[in-house]
């Protein structure tokens, strides 16, 4: 009697679990300028907003030579949050106060989305650096990819 309660708690669980779960996805992207004295530009920016990838999307097949006739205005967003932050490099190289204050940022953004739900899935990161004399640009980007269960 004992095993059978046993064998039916088990059989009912793994009932429970069979339901797939859905999540939902939100990327916050970190933007660090490598341009010296403070001329760059760097940000963390998260979009407040949903967009339809479907809407700018056509499908092109060899029958079908249609192109998307969307305008790059309909496809930008209006509503996102910027978070102003320091660039790597001050006149004299890597400015190390300015990293270890990009770092206190970012902890308290992803320490904010893991507080309303959000768990970070994946990271990855890219860089556009100085190529050399007259170049003077440069960024280094990551990407902070978060989950969490549709309700």
């Amino acid at each position: 009697m004992h095993k059978n309660l046993i064998f039916v708690f088990f059989l009912l669980a793994s009932f429970l679990d069979l339901k797939a779960q859905a999540y939902e996805y939100t990327i916050v992207t970190s933007i660090e300028s490598v341009v010296p004295m403070g001329i760059g530009r760097s940000r963390i920016i998260s979009s407040e907003e949903e967009i339809n990838y479907q809407d700018f999307t056509t499908s092109r097949t060899e029958d079908s030579k249609k192109q998307n006739k969307s305008k790059r205005s309909d496809a930008k967003v209006s509503n996102f949050d910027e978070t102003k932050i320091l660039n790597f490099y001050s006149a004299t190289g890597i400015n190390f106060q300015n990293v270890a204050s990009n770092d206190a940022f970012l902890s308290s953004k992803v320490n904010k989305m893991i507080e309303d739900g959000w768990e970070l899935a994946f990271v990855t990161s890219g860089v556009e650096s100085d190529a050399g004399k007259g170049d003077g640009t440069g960024i280094f980007i990551t990407r902070f990819i978060f989950k969490r269960l549709k309700s």
